[in-house]
């Protein structure tokens, strides 16, 4: 059963090394990821999953290594302990960014527990996300509690300085997504959220977010749960939100 779920930003700018000087703009975003992991961990899970987007989709295995080499600090990554069966080739797989902040801010909260990784292609289908939803669930994993610590951000577009540059769609949307992770989706916003428009938006948390909705569904149909929104704000021009769900 999914007991809890966080949901946090992925930019490698939580990473107080990699933002350098302007790493305080966000300690904000850092301290309520402290909150909402938090509250997974508290929740007991037996095996804890991480997810996120990334070019190989798949499962990355614990030992599984990234790097925040790229943005040019001298920051390696771990996702968890190595098991028996990834000892031998753990430093070969490369997580994606947003794993790899995933696996940092575990390691900020002490997780020392199961954990794995799973990377969804940014266009996946809702076929696909059900199918991950059942892939990470009780029955596939033999685990009775299971964790979700969920990487994502929202548009890349609210301002002329972001990214994607300004389009007047997306604070919008950012709005609806945050209203969303407030409510553990009720309204079926994230479930829904369209890859063309996701894509446009540089969105890069729909198909985990959605990933989660479906989960979350499929093992609390009656009772939702507790949801909080712990922060949502634009730094950069790109929506950042975390949400705790439990």
């Amino acid at each position: 059963m999914l007991v809890a779920a966080a949901v946090c930003p992925c930019p490698p700018l939580l990473v107080p090394e990699v933002a350098a000087g302007a790493a305080s703009e966000l300690d904000a975003a850092r301290e309520a990821c402290d909150e909402a992991i938090g509250a997974v961990l508290a929740a007991g899970p037996d095996l804890l999953w991480v997810i996120g987007e990334g070019p190989r989709p798949g499962v990355h295995r614990p030992g599984s290594r990234g790097s925040f080499r790229p943005f040019g600090v001298d920051v390696d990554v771990c996702l968890g302990a190595p098991d028996d069966d990834s000892a031998d080739d753990s430093a070969e797989v490369a997580l994606p960014p947003s794993l790899s902040v995933g696996a940092w801010l575990l390691t900020r909260a002490g997780w020392t527990g199961e954990v794995r990784g799973y990377e969804l292609a940014p266009g996946g289908t809702a076929f696909d996300t059900m199918d991950g939803a059942w892939r990470l669930g009780e029955g596939r994993t033999g685990k009775e509690r299971v964790g979700f610590l969920v990487m994502g951000d929202g548009t890349a577009c609210r301002t002329v300085k972001a990214p994607g540059y300004l389009d007047e769609r997306a604070e919008g949307v950012d709005a609806r997504i945050a209203e969303a992770l407030r409510t553990c989706d009720r309204d079926g916003y994230l479930a829904q959220l369209d890859a063309g428009l996701a894509a446009e938006l540089k969105i890069s948390g729909r198909a985990p977010w959605q990933l989660l909705s479906a989960a979350w569904a499929a093992d609390h149909d009656d009772d939702k749960g507790t949801s909080r929104l712990l922060y949502e704000d634009a730094p950069y021009g790109v929506g950042y939100f975390v949400a705790s769900w439990t």
